[in-house]
């Protein structure tokens, strides 16, 4: 059954209570949603659920009608996400907005085939390595694996590039040899219903990956999974891999339907082995991209470097240019449907507060949307007193990934404008990409010229380019020349870049004047903005390492960003605001967006100014409090930073 608790409970009327639980033979485990507290009690029901429901600190009781209890959705509403760490001090979420990619061959052959393996899926974008060990074979004369040597030439491997490892445990005798090597263990088809097993395997607490057998129902699978959770592991993955039908023309047939499906009956994570389902080399991408397209959380497939040669389903494993283009097609299929790809970065950085070299006194990197001379490599001038080496991207997106991948410490990313508004797209990649943090802000002055090249003038001129920000902030200057045609660029430094190259005394950019000495381009016209109090508010953003709260080495923390969605109910927005002043909290922004796949529903960004007149431990404090209590009347609640805004100039 499902005991939601009251939110005032004292904590002894909630340890009188698990006590009466236990007390009549029920398993309890404590389970803090973003709306309320719960007691998910499993055990065989040998008392009348009004009993409980009249305890103190008891709301009610909601019985679990569903066979599988701690699997199901009445036992927990919100998704679970399966967490694995690296070696590089990361952390991968397996059921979070973030697409995973699991990949390697079938079987550990040779520790030189592992670390070729290795090397090149995590180049192409695999954030964890399988390969099997034991080998479960359908003729006792193929290849059975290398047993404890492919255990440990496995985690060698995955070691050597940052990828925790997988492999499939056959005998719950092979656990003392497996156990201080594999990361997250993995449950064959064939052994789905290895009840003895799966008890054994779920003691251990480690996440698992529990793939469908190949007749089973879904039912069945998450009836599997329930001997997992009730073992003791809090941590499984499920993982579709075909079943066995009438068709013969692939090995198995792939049912994408099972993923809707099963996201409605559980909260467990769920990815997909389109290598086993199809067992064609050439079939698995598209299934692969259509179990992205269908709403998995990840894949799993199976690559080799000489699949020709290998020792198990050399068929079926992909060669590692076509596990890299796969890799790419996700990346650009993964935004339509609200969700990023999940890469491994680099070993972390911390974040510089006032001065900009790292520990090891290395040039960190910064990226930024533009060329030469755009704002944004203005700004991370001012911020990092030209320490840092400016990384020019092509887009907001692109920059948010780098810094992800590692490719990047920092991104410079603009958010708002005065004159021309909000900047939505780096809004809706604050909320996309979960494990990036604002870790700081500057305020830059915008100076906006018109640019030309030599002979040009105001008359000779017919198109414009500039970034579409750039346009508004300009209208009055533009509104005496309504016979130009306006003309987006990728940035402000980009449009000036593009007037140079075409060469045309037709042609001028909106951008700054610094571009001139970037480029053979003269002045026409300065100070075209419509206003001189024209400012771009840029926010640096980082990976987020850690504890959100852990900043107080930094003496000038000014600023704070969350964001939230709001109760369906009157007054929503209301009381969450209020929780917000209680803590005297100065709200300087407040931002909606929409909720993707949820009509009207809308997503709220708000920054908030922190008493300098109190201590860094205290402002940290008033935040952290802010953030639990609208967690009582909001959803969704999320940090993105407490960081030092500072004004450039």
């Amino acid at each position: 059954m499902v005991i939601v608790l009251k939110k005032d409970i004292p904590q002894q009327e909630k340890d009188n209570l698990k006590q009466f639980l236990e007390k009549n033979h029920f398993h309890v485990n404590e389970i803090a949603g973003e709306e309320e507290t719960i007691f998910g009690a499993v055990g065989k029901l040998g008392i009348d659920p009004r009993e409980v429901e009249i305890l103190p600190g008891v709301e009610r009781v909601i019985p679990i009608s569903k066979p599988y209890k701690m699997a199901s959705r009445e036992y927990k509403k919100d998704n679970t996400v399966v967490c694995v760490p690296n070696n590089q001090g990361q952390t991968i979420k397996i059921g979070g907005q973030r697409i995973v990619v699991i990949a390697g061959p079938c079987a550990v052959e040779s520790r030189e085939q592992m670390m070729a393996a290795a090397e090149r899926v995590a180049a192409a974008g695999a954030v964890m390595l399988r390969g099997g060990a034991f080998k479960p074979r359908t003729s006792p004369y193929a290849f059975q694996g290398l047993g404890e040597e492919g255990v440990k030439i496995l985690k060698e491997a995955g070691n050597a590039y940052g990828l925790p490892v997988v492999t499939e445990i056959v005998s719950a005798d092979h656990i003392p040899l497996m156990n201080d090597y594999v990361d997250v263990y993995q449950i064959g088809a064939r052994n789905m219903q290895n009840f003895e097993l799966l008890k054994r395997v779920g003691e251990l607490g480690k996440p698992v990956i529990l793939k469908r057998g190949l007749s089973a129902t879904i039912e069945e699978w998450l009836m599997a999974a329930e001997y997992l959770l009730s073992s003791g592991t809090e941590d499984v993955i499920l993982c579709e891999r075909g079943i066995r039908t009438y068709e013969k023309m692939t090995r198995n047939t792939l049912d994408l339907s099972a993923i809707p499906i099963v996201r409605s009956l559980t909260h467990l994570p769920i990815i997909v082995d389109p290598s086993h389902a199809v067992g064609i080399r050439d079939k698995v991408p598209p299934m692969g991209l259509a179990a992205v397209a269908a709403g998995a959380d990840g894949i799993i497939v199976e690559v080799h470097c000489n699949p020709d040669k290998a020792l198990s389903d050399g068929a079926q494993s992909l060669y590692p240019e076509q596990f890299e283009k796969l890799v790419r097609d996700i990346d650009v299929l993964a935004p339509v449907v609200g969700r990023e790809i999940f890469r491994i970065r680099r070993t972390a950085r911390k974040a510089p507060a006032q001065n900009t070299q790292t520990q090891e006194n290395a040039k960190i990197i910064c990226a930024y949307s533009g060329g030469r001379g755009a704002y944004a490599e203005q700004a991370i001038m001012h911020c990092f007193d030209g320490e840092a080496e400016e990384l020019p991207l092509n887009s907001f997106r692109e920059i948010f990934q780098t810094v992800s991948d590692g490719r990047a410490d920092y991104g410079m990313v603009p958010i708002e404008n005065s004159l021309a508004g909000s900047v939505y797209d780096n809004y809706d990649n604050l909320v996309r990409f979960e494990d990036i943090a604002i870790v700081g802000a500057v305020t830059l002055r915008i100076e906006h010229s018109l640019l030309s090249v030599p002979g040009a003038s105001i008359d000779t001129i017919r198109n414009v380019y500039s970034h579409p920000h750039g346009f508004p902030q300009c209208a009055q200057f533009l509104s005496q020349h309504p016979q130009w045609n306006h003309i987006d660029s990728v940035s402000t430094a980009t449009a000036a870049q593009t007037v140079a190259e075409k060469g045309s005394t037709e042609n001028a950019a909106i951008a700054s004047d610094i571009m001139v000495k970037y480029n053979d381009l003269i002045v026409l016209a300065q100070g075209i903005e419509s206003n001189p109090r024209n400012y771009t508010r840029f926010v640096i953003i980082a990976a987020q390492h850690g504890d959100p709260f852990d900043c107080d080495t930094d003496p000038h923390i000014n600023k704070a960003s969350l964001v939230f969605t709001t109760k369906n109910e009157p007054g929503a927005l209301y009381r969450s605001l209020g929780v917000l002043q209680q803590q005297n909290l100065n709200m300087t922004r407040l931002e909606s967006r929409p909720i993707q796949g949820q009509p009207w529903r809308y997503m709220f960004y708000a920054d908030v100014t922190l008493s300098e007149d109190k201590t860094v431990k205290e402002r940290i404090d008033a935040i952290k409090t802010a953030v639990a209590a609208l967690k009582e009347s909001a959803e969704d609640v999320r940090l993105l930073g407490i960081y030092h805004e500072r004004t450039a100039g």
